[in-house]
């Protein structure tokens, strides 16, 4: 019961910022689901505690926020958005922080089923839209008090989102000054022939398929 309760809070603070702000300014059209934090719990069967903490942050925290917002917007009859923050490292899942990648990785499943649901919903007029930032420097950036030369700042990627939901984009695939798109495709696309071709998990770091990457990647 006691764990029940703890679970429950966050979800009934999001319920009440939702009732404040219907309150104060009437009708929500636009939801952003941003907050997120890094800390690394560690190895998988490492520190229970520090990971339900990062899950329910970077994962729980959208959920919440959709369950608190969406039904209102729905309602309402009128057009709006719901943008959910994901990142690069929950679609290619790079070593390092792996609880990080997992959080990720359900926020890319999440929005994508929440954008299908929206659509079949009759009478709705709310679209939902995954952002994918690349380098960006933020509170979360490690061991920088300035920003590095290959990171983009939180404005750019801004406005980036907002030419890219003009276009209609599900998938808001961020760039930056270090990786350009195809890049990215290419790390993405080597990603998901893991499962086709059988490769090893995470191949990409492995050093039986360092050549091929490289190869391909080069290709």
């Amino acid at each position: 019961e006691g764990a029940l309760r703890r679970f429950r809070q966050p979800a009934d603070e999001v319920d009440r910022l939702a009732g404040t702000a219907q309150g104060a300014f009437g009708d929500v059209l636009l939801l952003m689901n941003n907050a997120g934090v890094g800390n690394n719990p560690g190895k998988p069967w490492e520190n229970r505690d520090a990971w339900k903490r990062l899950l329910a942050i970077n994962f729980w925290g959208v959920v919440h926020g959709v369950e608190a917002f969406a039904p209102a917007m729905l309602a309402s009859g009128k057009p709006g958005l719901i943008i959910n923050t994901g990142s690069k490292q929950g679609i290619t899942t790079p070593p390092g922080n792996l609880a990080y990648n997992v959080s990720k990785a359900g926020v890319k499943t999440f929005t994508e089923g929440l954008a299908h649901a929206l659509r079949n919903e009759p009478g709705a007029r709310i679209s939902a839209h995954l952002l994918i930032p690349g380098f960006t420097y933020t509170g979360l950036t490690e061991g920088a008090t300035e920003k590095p030369a290959g990171a983009w700042t939180g404005e750019q990627v801004i406005d980036f989102m907002l030419a890219s939901l003009k276009l209609g984009d599900f998938y808001i695939l961020c760039p930056d000054n270090e990786v350009a798109r195809p890049t990215d495709e290419k790390r993405m696309a080597w990603a998901i022939g893991d499962i086709i071709e059988n490769r090893p998990a995470l191949s990409r770091w492995h050093p039986d398929h360092k050549d091929a990457f490289a190869t391909f990647m080069n290709g």
